[in-house]
């Protein structure tokens, strides 16, 4: 397993990452079997394990510190917080206040006495940036977290929290954790360019675009709308639907392209976001020994230029054939109050 250091933080990882997502109810409610998985993919040299409070309520991160007794030492261990852990206000969110009590609850479920990268897994606009990297660069003095990060942060939110580290001498984000995907590519026209300006490592996830580049989903072949990753998001699958007819077109070419490799397509859509030079890690999300096995088998291999060249022909470079799961919008396009003056105002004009 090859190494590359985060984000000039000087720790390395592997380029591939384990993510645990489908680990607890919302994916593989077995923790035997979860902590087989995890414990082969160490086994198998991924060091980098990323998980976060939200997972199945907490559920994955105890999942998490129970594989990583007795080799916490060897693992860099990664974990976010933002969205709510429980009912009524003040359980969520980037404030002080939250992010205090969030990291502690983290680390009683983790069975750890530090976390290596703790990640901000969305913006907040009720709570100023300053606020939350003072609060982050505290906890780094005192050595519960040895590095920040952000988590699905647009290039804008990403210059700001930058510049007011600067402005303010507190500490910055090192990283940040984007959705990457061969059907995704947003994020090289303007996330990935800054982030190597500010030296920033970048762990992508969802590099099978949510199942889509599995292999299961063809052309002209029936899909489940109620089982599996379809049922969760049925619009994004449905063929009738014109908006996905471009996906399932690519998702052909792609097979051909990776037939004429002899890999799979999960292979190349693993290596393909390993190949940029913005991206340090790719998070990989399994939840069976034989999804971890296929994915990993991804990890050797490498693309040439021509292979790089035929995939820009089948999706263009910045292109996204569909908005990535859980990509932040800002309140000024999800809330109409925010681009609407208010009636007295436009009756009067």
């Amino acid at each position: 397993m090859r190494h590359r250091v985060l984000g000039g933080t000087g720790i390395e990882v592997s380029v591939h990452a384990l993510g645990t997502m489908m680990f607890g109810a919302v994916g593989n409610p077995d923790h035997d079997d979860c902590v087989r998985i995890i414990h082969a993919a160490l086994d198998r040299g991924i060091n980098l394990v990323d998980t976060a409070d939200m997972y199945s309520a907490g559920e994955s991160e105890q999942i998490v510190g129970r594989a990583l007794r007795g080799r916490r030492d060897d693992v860099v261990l990664a974990t976010k917080v933002h969205f709510p852990m429980g009912e009524g206000p003040n359980r969520g969110g980037n404030s002080r206040r939250w992010i205090l009590r969030a990291v502690h609850d983290s680390l009683r479920r983790l069975g750890t006495d530090w976390i290596d990268l703790y990640q901000v897994h969305r913006p907040d606009h009720t709570t100023d940036v300053e606020e939350t990297l003072g609060v982050l660069s505290d906890l780094v003095r005192a050595g519960t977290i040895r590095a920040f990060g952000c988590s699905t942060f647009p290039a804008e939110e990403i210059v700001e929290a930058q510049h007011v580290a600067e402005r303010r001498g507190l500490g910055r984000f090192r990283t940040e954790q984007p959705p990457y995907s061969i059907l995704a590519r947003g994020i090289e026209a303007d996330v990935l360019p800054v982030c190597q300006r500010y030296g920033m490592g970048v762990l992508v996830w969802s590099p099978l675009a949510s199942g889509f580049l599995s292999g299961r989903y063809r052309q002209g072949r029936p899909v489940d709308l109620a089982a599996g990753r379809p049922a969760l998001t049925p619009a994004r699958f449905d063929p009738a639907l014109p908006g996905n007819a471009a996906k399932y077109r690519a998702v052909e070419q792609l097979v051909e392209l990776a037939d004429g490799l002899g890999r799979t397509l999960p292979e190349l859509a693993v290596a393909f976001t390993a190949a940029h030079p913005g991206v340090t890690s790719t998070i990989i999300g399994p939840r069976t020994m034989d999804q971890l096995d296929g994915l990993l088998a991804g990890a050797t291999l490498t693309l040439d230029d021509a292979t790089l060249d035929r995939i820009d022909e089948i999706v263009p470079p910045g292109t996204n054939l569909y908005p990535p799961d859980g990509v932040w919008r800002p309140p000024a396009l999800t809330d109409p109050a925010r681009r609407r003056r208010p009636v007295a105002e436009r009756s009067a004009a």
